[in-house]
């Protein structure tokens, strides 16, 4: 019950406050048990607006940031959603939420296989999670409906550009090593129109369409 409570209070706070209007995207993020998708010792931490290590040099991404880049994606409900860089998976399962199916990929086996046992352990069937470059993107499962990248890019991989249906939306953080601004892309007759959104900092995508290491 407290952790149900903290995350009412993290939707309320922390993302209707802020502007996050989509109410799928805010019924989705207060049901999702975020603490679940974090180490044990950092669980009574999992609503604070911060993000937070889970390992392996990665983290689980701010709420408010989950929840901007959610809602920048437009999900109604039918879509085939391409997520580069599971993490915890958190990210995942709001996708779940919202979407007809999800495949997410991660470079670094154990958290793969962590977030794979997680959320098919809590029941979200929707999700296809796969290990390596996600820098390439899925292009045997292409095209897709929507695409997010949830490591920072120094530009959008056009590789993973040719996977977006048309009219599909990609969202992603895009710019320097260590600062970035979240860009949302619509494609519109084989062009990518892109709309600057909110500064971020992420992890660096890494990968042969990314940066180096």
């Amino acid at each position: 019950m407290e952790y149900d409570m903290l995350r009412e209070m993290m939707v309320a706070t922390q993302l209707a406050a802020r502007g996050i209007k989509d109410s799928r995207v805010l019924d989705a993020m207060n049901k999702v048990p975020r603490h679940l998708f974090m180490p044990e010792g950092l669980r009574e931490r999992a609503y604070e607006d911060a993000a937070l290590p889970i390992g392996e040099g990665q983290t689980i991404s701010q709420p408010y940031m989950v929840a901007v880049m959610t809602e920048l994606l437009e999900l109604r409900g039918d879509e085939k959603v391409l997520e580069i860089g599971t993490g915890s998976g958190y990210q995942a399962a709001v996708l779940s939420e919202l979407a007809r199916e999800v495949f997410t990929i991660e470079r670094v086996p154990v958290l793969a296989d962590e977030s794979r046992a997680r959320l098919a352990g809590l029941g979200y069937n929707n999700v296809t999670v796969l290990t390596g470059d996600g820098s390439k993107g899925l292009e045997e499962m292409s095209p897709f409906d929507r695409i997010i990248i949830t490591a920072a890019a120094p530009e959008l991989p056009e590789i993973i550009v040719k996977q977006l249906k048309e009219g599909g939306v990609i969202v992603a953080p895009v710019g320097e090593r260590f600062s970035q601004v979240v860009i949302r892309g619509r494609k519109k007759k084989g062009v990518l129109a892109e709309e600057l959104h909110t500064p971020c900092v992420f992890v660096p995508l890494i990968g042969e369409y990314g940066w180096n290491g």
